[in-house]
């Protein structure tokens, strides 16, 4: 079908009756699904369903559509959805006149040079139409005006291109700029047209030179104005433009410093200041500016800057003597300095005052020519004041003043004036008696306000006896710091106090010094234990008996411990109480009296002996104790107390299990703080092992006295002694009493930190003594202080004169100026003897003295130049002093010129840019030459080399200054010779004569007359459509026979409707074409490019290219999805379809054959329709369960080489049915639970699964109802519906129930549901929870324990009784085995380990007790294994009458086994004690070795009184001390027990740290923390057992000492 419609209609506009030609009605369109296909392309057209037309979608653009072709068709199809039938439409689109001719640009603009000649064409840019045929582009037009006409020219392709013709010569000054319309029209109806706006730029050529605004300019600016500032602003105008009118500024620099102050902005022309102006150095400053334009003309100008002079120079110093100390007896006047100021500003601007500050011992003394001296106003002490930084201020007199300050450090030098002085007028120290020989007592300081050897203070103590001893024998003193050491160990009760005089004293010359009172008190020790004087012990061991009527009435008196203590005052105050007792709350004891007294009244029950232990304990801190056991027989006469004891009973201590403990603590404290010693100890040693040092040591003050027990670490002495204890043991008790005594200070060193500060004066520092010799003592060698008051005082006396000398410049150093001694009337030797010299104010010298001939002589070469620039005269002044007068003399040399510098321009080369149409005549300023010298030496003419074209002239100004000129003599021609090269030379007048050169380049400037031109009119090129973008196809070349910027040639597209500037781009400076959008076959198969070569003032060409796009096999095929269906039931038959698709490739011929299938093995099929569509259809059945989703993939591929195919994918979900029944993994389960579980435990998991998918997988659990036991099964377990874990309900027995069988059913949840069922065996695991029971023998009902026999006669292997057990548990924890745990006598029975059968060991021996006691132990075989005892009693006897005697007698019997345990642990703590004191006393031994190569450290202990000090060494901030640890132990043979007593360490010969003398209270540990909190029966305390009929049985008594 066809139709042609207009372009630009409305949408909806009818097209044709679709309908009609497919002979169908309107109404039928909808209902067979007819809908216009087509691939990719926006809609143009729709189907109206009402009428059955053809409409329009909206409004079509032909240019857009086709572009510029002469006939545009638009095809697509139409689908009847029904029959799948294809129907090709076909609509032309008609182009109307609805586009204006239009240019590429708005504006144009075009540059020619005012010299260009009438005639000179120059080609327009050209307009496009997108429209075709008669309404496209036909003509163009411009506007009249009287320079300029319009020429069209037609191509071979029928374009036509506008160019503009110069008809008449323009002229740049009469009209800069023309402006022109060029419109284009076209032949439509109406006629539509479009403007272009031509503005053409006249050229102008360098005929003007810059003028400044002003011949000269004058500025004044103060000399303290900043750097950076802005003094004045030059302009000059050109009246020339662009860049003949860019004037630019130049300084022309001089040889004076005016480029180095001032700086001239090449563009601004303003003028600002780079360094800071000095009135002083110059009051006026000439500068030269150039002001130049582009090609290179100039013009000169002055500026006269003008320097005000302001206060900005401060008073200068010049000391010219000095001294630097002075003694401090000097008498007022003595001179101090000598000096002068000076202002480099004039006026009361120099107007100098010089003052010091106030309250000081100095005044000023005003001498001629601005000179000072400074001098003393009263005597001077060094002890007030040591050093004086003296500032002497000098203040000018300008507004604001300035002001300088000069400091002069003087030092007072000292004389020994001040004796020592001791802070007090006397001194009390304490000390704790039993102090350790050489230990620190206190520490004495004096302080001498002198310096140096005057303070240097020694100390001594002055001799005295002490009980008919000397003092010297009892005290000494460290000479150096005054510490006091004690030489003897002091007794309270021997002396408390004494008294001793110590004398400092200075080592001045000659020595003073003072003394001051020293009291020492000793304090009292609690170092006496309480003695107990009744009761007293026995002498045979054994212990007293007191009697007490058993009808005593409580407070009766029963006896009175009496003890006394040696010591004094609180020390000896005394307490009783009452430590043990084996009846507690029976007796009490009188704490302050020691009567031991009944408590309540004495029973029936109470035992007839009682044991009671009374402490006795003084006060002293720490506490010591003694202790006495008494034993109470309670009886109302002898007899009954004899017939009482013979029924006594061994007692079970119970404390019986706490020795063995001990001691085992006791040998692991003792091992650790042994180990921990030796490891601080090596630490320390091996830190310091490099940096440590021997101290030496000063017997002086020790002569006689045994060795110290100093040790030296780094500075730190730390002291070494005996760490005690006392152990006390008994055989009836394990039970301990362990006793830490106090801690003793007494003599004690105290470390350089410890203690307060304020006991302590620090070392006086002494100054470095300087190793050179100072200004003043070379001044004092030579009577320097004599010989300036001499000097001074003849100042008065003062003349001067003035000596004129000339020299010339550049002289050798040394070279003779004149004869100066004689000037001054001197003989050559006088001028060193009478001190004369030059004097200068910081200038570098330039002249010296020769002191043999007396002569002025130059100190170096001399340049006039540097010195004075350009001045005609150029004058040195400075001074000569003549100080044993203190004349002043001034002396001035005149530097006269030489001609030593030749003539220099600022540049070697000048280049100057001429036009080549510039007009004969013109002059060009040329750069100036300097020359530095003066007078005939300086610059006197300029030559110009010969040449052709140009000419010199040299023009003079009022100043004198010669500026030379070039002159254009023949007009230039740039083709002819482009450069042309001058040399300038500048002649002084000296002789001999001095030149300079300066190159100079003429370069002729070309004028724009020729445009580019294209090495060919047109290019064509033949590419592939899939070539990649940004690929490179041609290159366009064009040159320019002009050079330069009128050479230089850019390229550019002409741009014009369509997408060519979009798909292709021309480099503009390379003319490279390359592609910037991929190329299509199918959209374009030719382009037409037309392009532009255009100069720098605008002059261009045009050419074109031609680009045929040649086909390639690009396209890959393209899928359409029609219709779809996602998701298909798995019980669908074979046949059922899922989608449509249609196939399309853009290519052509066999590019555009296409063939499409499914890949891989799937049940799916393509069957072909109409008109390359495909219907998917199914091969079979699917089965979600196998496959519950396919990924289709459809592959549609071309014919081309090489082919290209396509990938399209879909996704069908089968959709499920509730087909497959839950399944388990297993088909039966076995679980396993341990008896006793808790309730709710976690037994057992199930899981079940369901192929299926959503509530057709979701399986529940539940249990098939059975019972157990009579009870339902509901009641034992139960199972989680959700996730199949079984729990158990109950707390299984394996006695009880042993296994049981659950039914576990699994649904799911389709419609109709599907279940299944799985059987699980649970099985209760047996635990050892019962422990064996004893059967025999029975335990009696009174709580004693039943009696078996045994023969005195009977054999080994006897069977005595069997111990009879049974388990209530099964298998391994069921199996018993019996061991004897205990017995009286070892190994004198043994068990059967499977039978349980008591036997005889060994035959009965008449040793062997009546009684014997056993301990027999039943064990299963669990895990863990359980177990019960049983005791047994065997009576040893032949008859039972024999049984019921000896049991009348019977005594305690002791265990062998137990008191060797007890011997063991006391050898092992005694062994490692031993060890422990061997390293100490090996140690120590090494110390006392190195005694007399070691130095005591200083300390001061003023701190210490009544107040006990740290046991803690400073060893660089780690603090230890060293004690022997001994042991005394006593031991009875018929007990167990043990009183074990640990003395509280004594640290009196410790080094005391910064801390210690803190703290009221040494470290102690409270004999309160060994008493056991609770029950009073916890209470470990010594207990013996005494009959006087048993008075020589088990009495002995070890002591064991470590």
């Amino acid at each position: 079908m066809r139709y042609s419609v207009p372009e630009e209609i409305e949408k909806g506009s009818f097209v044709g009756s679709v309908a009609k030609d497919l002979g169908l009605e309107p109404l039928a369109l909808a209902e067979r699904g007819a809908r216009i296909v087509s691939r990719g392309r926006t809609q143009l057209f729709a189907l109206n369903p009402r009428n059955g037309s053809l409409v329009t979608a909206g409004r079509i653009d032909r240019e857009e559509l086709c572009a510029q072709s002469a006939r545009c068709l638009v095809s697509f199809n139409i689908l009847l959805e029904d029959k799948l039938s294809i129907y090709s439409v076909e609509v032309e689109i008609k182009d109307i006149n609805d586009n204006a001719p239009r240019f590429g640009v708005e504006e144009v603009e075009l540059k020619i040079s005012e010299t260009t000649m009438p005639g000179f064409r120059i080609p327009l840019k050209s307009a496009h139409d997108a429209d075709v045929g008669e309404n496209t582009l036909q003509k163009y037009e411009i506007n009249s005006n009287d320079h300029f006409s319009l020429d069209v020219r037609s191509g071979m392709d029928g374009n036509k291109y506008p160019e503009l013709v110069l008809g008449r010569a323009l002229d740049r000054e009469e009209e800069a700029v023309h402006y022109l319309v060029l419109k284009a029209l076209d032949g439509g109806d109406p006629i539509r047209s479009g403007t272009s706006r031509i503005r053409v730029t006249v050229l102008d050529v360098n005929d003007n030179a810059p003028v400044f605004t002003q011949p000269e300019y004058r500025v004044s600016v103060p000399e303290d104005t900043p750097v950076g500032t802005r003094i004045l602003t030059v302009t000059a105008t050109d009246a020339d433009e662009g860049y003949n009118a860019q004037v630019t500024y130049f300084l022309e620099k001089n040889p004076e410093e005016t480029s180095e102050v001032f700086e001239l902005k090449s563009s601004s022309g303003e003028i600002t200041i780079i360094k800071s102006l000095d009135y002083e150095d110059a009051k006026f400053h000439e500068i030269d500016i150039e002001a130049q334009d582009g090609p290179g003309l100039l013009t000169r100008m002055k500026v006269i800057v003008t320097v005000l002079d302001v206060n900005d120079n401060v008073p200068e110093f010049y000391m010219t003597s000095a001294t630097s100390s002075v003694p401090e007896d000097s008498p007022p006047g003595t001179i101090i300095a000598l000096f002068n100021v000076h202002d480099r500003d004039s006026g009361q601007n120099a107007f100098i005052t010089c003052s010091l500050p106030e309250n000081l011992p100095f005044k000023l003394e005003r001498s001629v020519d601005n000179y000072h001296r400074l001098v003393t106003t009263r005597v001077l002490d060094r002890e007030q004041f040591s050093s004086y930084n003296i500032t002497v201020t000098a203040k000018d007199g300008g507004s604001p003043s300035l002001s300088t300050d000069a400091y002069i450090l003087l030092q007072v030098t000292d004389i020994n004036d001040n004796p020592p002085t001791f802070p007090h007028t006397s001194y009390s120290a304490y000390i704790p008696e039993n102090n350790p020989r050489g230990a620190s007592i206190f520490s004495v300081m004096a302080c001498d306000p002198d310096s140096n050897d005057n303070a240097h203070v020694t100390y001594s103590l002055a001799e005295d006896t002490l009980q008919s001893a000397p003092l010297s024998s009892y005290i000494s003193i460290n000479s150096d710091t005054g510490v006091l050491y004690a030489l003897r160990s002091f007794d309270y009760e021997q002396f408390c106090e004494l008294q001793l005089w110590v004398t400092a004293q200075d080592g001045g010359n000659p020595p003073l010094s003072t003394n001051v009172s020293v009291n020492i008190f000793v304090l009292d020790q609690n170092d006496n234990t309480p003695e107990i004087l009744y009761p007293a012990l026995p002498t045979d061991g054994s212990t007293g008996v007191e009697l007490a009527p058993r009808s005593a009435e409580p407070g009766y008196l029963v006896t009175k411990v009496v003890a006394v203590d040696r010591d004094s005052g609180q020390n000896a105050w005394l307490s009783y109480r009452l430590l043990k007792a084996s009846e507690p709350g029976l007796f009490a004891v009188g704490l302050h009296t020691g009567e031991v007294r009944t408590a309540r009244a004495l029973l029936d029950r109470d035992a007839l002996k009682q044991s009671l232990v009374v402490a006795v304990q003084d006060h002293g801190q720490p506490p010591l104790s003694a202790t006495v056991t008494l034993t109470v027989a309670v009886a109302d006469s002898i007899p009954d107390i004899l017939t009482d004891l013979g029924s006594l009973k061994p007692s079970v201590d119970p404390g019986d299990s706490s020795l063995t403990l001990y001691l085992v603590v006791a040998v692991a404290a003792v091992s650790c703080v042994f180990l921990a010693f030796v490891i601080v100890l090596l630490a320390l040693r091996l830190r310091h092992w490099h940096t440590s040092r021997l101290f030496q040591a000063s017997g002086s003050g020790l002569a006689g006295v045994p060795a110290s027990q100093f040790v030296g670490v780094d500075g730190v002495r730390a002291f070494l002694q005996t760490y005690s204890h006392e152990v006390s043991l008994t055989a009836d008790s394990r039970g301990s009493h362990v006793i830490f005594p106090q801690p003793n200070y007494a003599d004690t060193l105290i470390s350089q930190e410890s203690c307060e500060k304020k006991d302590f004066v620090s070392e006086p520092q002494f100054l470095p003594e300087d190793k050179e010799e100072t200004f003043s003592q070379r001044f004092r060698k030579c009577g320097g202080l004599a010989l300036l008051c001499v000097l001074l005082g003849t100042l008065c006396k003062t003349g001067c004169g003035q000596i004129r000398y000339s020299v010339s410049e550049e002289l050798d150093k040394g070279s003779f100026v004149g004869n100066i001694a004689k000037d001054l009337g001197l003989e050559p030797q006088e001028l060193a003897e009478r001190g004369v010299r030059i004097v200068s104010r910081g200038r570098t010298q330039l002249f010296a003295l020769n002191p043999r001939s007396g002569s002025l002589v130059t100190a170096d070469r001399i340049d006039r130049e540097e010195l004075c620039a350009q001045s005609p005269q150029c004058l040195v002044s400075f001074n000569i002093l003549v100080e044993d007068k203190l004349n002043i003399f001034e002396v001035e040399i005149e530097i006269k010129d030489l001609n030593d510098n030749a003539p220099d321009f600022l540049t070697e080369e000048l280049e100057i840019k001429i036009s080549e149409l510039t007009v004969p005549g013109t002059r060009f300023p040329l750069k100036t030459a300097f020359d530095p010298d003066v007078g005939t030496n300086s610059l006197l003419n300029y030559q110009l080399s010969p040449n052709d074209y140009f000419s010199l002239a040299v023009k003079s100004v009022t100043d004198g200054a010669k500026y030379p000129e070039l002159v254009l003599q023949r007009a230039l021609d740039r083709e002819e010779k482009k450069v042309h090269q001058l040399v300038l030379t500048a002649s002084d007048g000296g002789d001999p004569v001095h030149s300079g050169n300066l190159g100079i380049q003429v370069t002729v400037l070309d004028a724009n007359d020729n445009p580019p031109v294209f090495t060919q009119p047109e290019y064509r090129v033949s590419v592939q459509e899939n070539l990649p973008v940004g690929t490179w196809l041609l290159t366009v070349n064009a040159t320019d026979p002009d050079e330069g910027f009128n050479a230089q040639v850019s390229y550019v597209l002409d741009k014009m409707p369509g997408k060519i500037a979009q798909i292709f781009n021309l480099n503009s400076v390379t003319g490279d074409l390359t592609i910037l959008k991929n190329l299509d076959y199918e959209d374009a198969t030719f382009y037409e490019i037309k392009i532009e070569a255009q100069d720098g003032p605008g002059l261009l060409s045009r050419a074109k290219i031609l680009v045929t796009v040649l086909d390639v096999n690009d396209n890959a095929p393209e899928v359409t999805i029609t219709s779809l269906t996602e998701s298909v039931p798995e019980e669908s038959t074979a046949g059922r379809e899922i989608a449509l698709i249609n196939v399309h490739d853009r290519d052509s011929g066999q590019n555009g054959q296409v063939t499409v299938f499914v890949l891989g093995n799937m049940p799916f099929n393509l069957e072909k329709s109409i008109n390359q569509y495909y219907r998917l259809v199914t091969t079979r059945s699917l089965d979600r369960e196998q496959e519950s989703e396919y990924n289709i993939t459809l592959r549609a591929t071309d014919g081309g080489s090489p082919p290209l195919s396509t990938d399209t994918h879909i996704t069908l979900h089968v959709a499920d049915i509730n087909d497959n029944p839950p399944a388990f993994t297993h088909d039966s389960y076995s679980a396993y639970i341990a008896e006793n579980n808790p309730r709710g435990a976690s037994i057992f998991s199930v899981t079940a699964q369901d192929p299926d998918s959503i509530e057709n997988a979701h399986i529940t659990y539940a249990l098939t109802e059975d019972t157990i036991q009579g009870a339902p099964l509901s009641t034992y377990v139960s199972i989680n519906s959700d996730t199949g874990i079984l729990y158990a309900l109950h707390s299984f027995d394996f006695e009880q129930i042993r296994d049981l069988q659950v039914l576990v059913t699994a649904s799911d949840s389709g419609n109709p549901p599907l279940s299944s069922n799985v059987s699980l065996s649970l099985f209760v695991l047996d635990q050892n929870d019962n422990t064996p029971e004893i059967l025999y023998p029975a335990l009696p009902t009174d709580g004693s324990t039943g009696v078996e026999l045994a023969p005195r006669s009977a054999e080994p292997g006897y069977l005595v009784t069997k111990v009879v057990a049974v388990d209530r548990d099964s298998g391994q924890n069921a199996w018993l085995s019996y061991r004897l745990l205990k017995a009286s006598d070892p190994g004198l029975f043994a068990v059967g380990l499977h039978t349980g059968e008591v036997r005889t060991a060994r035959a009965l021996l008449d040793r062997d007790a009546l009684k014997q006691s056993l301990v027999v132990a039943v064990q299963d075989h669990g895990q863990p294994p359980l177990s019960a005892t049983v005791t047994l009693t065997v009576a040893v006897a032949d008859s039972i009458p024999d049984i019921l005697t000896d049991l009348g007698s019977l005594k305690p019997s002791v265990d062998p086994d137990d008191s060797s345990l007890t011997l063991y642990l006391v050898v092992a703590v005694a062994a490692v004690s031993c060890v422990f004191l061997a390293f100490v006393i090996v140690l120590l031994a090494l110390r006392l070795r190195h005694w007399h190569t070691s130095r005591l450290f200083q300390a001061s202990g003023s701190g210490l009184a009544g107040v006990p000090a740290s046991q803690f060494v400073g060893v660089d901030g780690v603090r230890a001390f060293l004690q022997t640890y001994s042991h005394e132990v006593s031991l009875t043979a018929d007990s167990r027990g043990s009183h074990v007593i640990f003395p509280q360490p004594n640290y009196a010969d410790t080094l005391i740290s910064q801390e210690s003398c803190e703290k009221s209270e040494p470290l102690l540990i409270s004999q309160d923390l060994l008493v056991m909190k609770g029950d009073p029966n916890e209470l470990q305390v010594s207990f013996f057992l005494s009959f006087n009929i048993f008075k020589n049985s088990y009495a002995n008594v070890v002591i064991i000492n470590f």
